[in-house]
């Protein structure tokens, strides 16, 4: 069946390729953050453990509202790691760093998203779909935020 919510074909296409970029990132984000949850130590453990914990389950959430809203949109969501690998701008971790550094790498991580969110919003603003600009200005919203709590551990 057709789809007629008012959003032209192309321009849900356009839209959704941009939040399959965005659930990329996320997705890489969450699985980034979850391995540091499980694998931070120093003095800052109970205090990066827990932050770690609350992020990356806001980051699971967030990864099915992405995609939901890909599907909504008529398109097939992302969902391997290669698709993911393929499409991210967030560097995965290979290795194990110090807890500064996993602060460090989760900034970037965070700052990237949020990058990744406010590049989309030229082509929904154009198909005047407010229900992605609504998506998108809460992801900003969120890791803008989560940036800043991290670098302020830094400081």
């Amino acid at each position: 069946m057709a789809i007629d919510i008012g959003i032209a074909e192309k321009d849900r296409e356009a839209i959704a390729e941009g939040l399959s970029r965005l659930l990329a990132d996320t997705y890489t984000l969450y699985l980034k953050t979850h391995n540091f949850h499980w694998n931070v130590t120093g003095p800052m453990f109970n205090t990066l453990h827990l932050m770690f914990e609350t992020q990356y389950t806001e980051l699971a959430t967030a990864v099915d509202e992405i995609a939901e809203r890909i599907r909504a949109l008529g398109v097939h969501a992302p969902g391997s790691y290669a698709q993911f690998a393929r499409l991210s701008k967030v560097k995965e971790a290979e290795d194990v760093p110090a807890a500064e550094e996993m602060i460090r790498q989760l900034v970037e991580g965070q700052e990237t998203v949020a990058r990744t969110a406010r590049e989309i919003f030229p082509t929904v603003d154009a198909a005047h779909d407010e229900p992605t600009a609504d998506l998108l200005t809460q992801r900003m919203q969120i890791h803008e935020k989560n940036a800043w709590m991290l670098r302020s551990m830094l400081a």
